[in-house]
């Protein structure tokens, strides 16, 4: 999605959307022998790309209009991220507007900014999706509150006969109960499958979601699942959480791998409502698990006593999951 200001229209600007859009944007770095690149935006997906850039060896800056990248995590996970950005020579400018774009006079563009300008080779603008619903508007779909296509739990559209998946349509959120817009690749795939079921006559219908997700940045794992503090309220919970700091293997074992977890649970019954995690190894594998204790309507008794497959190598005999629940636990009494 572009921002719509003065410039972008300009040749090394690009967003990713597709295939081809990555295609061109390595195609233009080769033939043009680009040394610098600006993102803007934090979010996963302008992080994985921070990755990329620097693999091939541009000199690669952040530009974001926040305070820190990936603002659904925790600002404590939000500054482990920083810091490896920074390990990796990605330089990021916070709390900056971008305002025009100009050709540049040492490199081929000008980013103009409410901090001063950034000279660059490229601009890759990474600010989000917005649901396509251009069909759907003129076929007279209903929307839905999030501004994505209304389905149903086999999604069905409000036309007869008329189905929609992915990115454009809207996804059932098992915690929040709530029709939430949620494009990623494996729930779209899933959508998929349902539709094509029903319309060959096969009736299927779709669970919902938790919203697990993951990125890797460099060396570091970063995965979520579930709902934050703020969005457990905005759903009815009385949200507590807590952040536990532990080994992603076991203690006695040389080289310790630092992996954080946070947990948001219901303070009056004491279920989780969403998990977050980040380390040098075993964050995403241990959203997964929390992913399918949300699934089934754990609490935290339940979860602090898992029986999780044990081995120094993969974690303590007491994992970072079990403390994590245990010590959030401490905090309803």
């Amino acid at each position: 999605m572009l921002p719509g200001i003065p410039g972008e229209e300009l040749d090394a600007v690009f967003t990713l959307h597709k295939l081809t859009d990555a295609i061109q944007m390595k195609t233009y770095i080769r033939e043009k022998h680009c040394r610098k690149a600006v993102v803007v935006g934090a979010g996963f997906i302008s992080m994985e790309m921070c990755e990329a850039l620097r693999g091939i060896g541009l000199e690669t800056q952040v530009v974001y209009r926040g305070p820190r990248p990936v603002k659904k995590w925790d600002p404590e996970f939000s500054k482990l991220i920083l810091e490896e950005l920074g390990r990796h020579q990605v330089s990021m400018l916070t709390n900056t507007e971008t305002i025009a774009i100009e050709k540049g006079e040492n490199s081929r563009l000008r980013l103009i900014t409410n901090q001063g300008e950034v000279e660059t080779d490229l601009i890759l603008f990474a600010l989000g999706l917005k649901p396509n619903t251009e069909l759907a508007e003129d076929m007279g779909l209903q929307l839905g509150k999030t501004g994505a296509i209304q389905v149903d739990s086999s999604q069905r559209t409000s036309g007869e006969g008329i189905y929609a998946v992915g990115d454009c349509c809207e996804v059932y959120h098992r915690i929040s109960r709530r029709w939430v817009h949620l494009p990623l690749g494996d729930i779209a795939n899933k959508q998929g499958r349902v539709a094509g079921r029903n319309i060959g006559g096969i009736p299927m219908t779709f669970p919902g979601v938790v919203g697990a997700q993951s990125f890797k940045i460099f060396d570091m794992e970063v995965a979520a699942t579930g709902l934050d503090e703020r969005e457990a309220t905005a759903s009815g919970y009385q949200a507590v959480s807590a952040i536990t700091w532990g080994n992603a293997i076991a203690g006695p074992l040389p080289e310790a791998k630092k992996l954080g977890i946070k947990l948001v649970a219901d303070r009056s019954s004491g279920k989780l409502l969403g998990a977050q995690a980040v380390g040098e190894m075993g964050a995403v594998s241990r959203i997964n698990t929390l992913s399918c204790a949300l699934w089934s309507g754990m609490d935290l008794d339940e979860i602090a006593y898992l029986d999780l497959a044990y081995s120094p190598f993969f974690g303590g005999a007491w994992d970072v999951i079990h403390l994590a629940a245990q010590a959030l636990k401490k905090q309803l009494y």
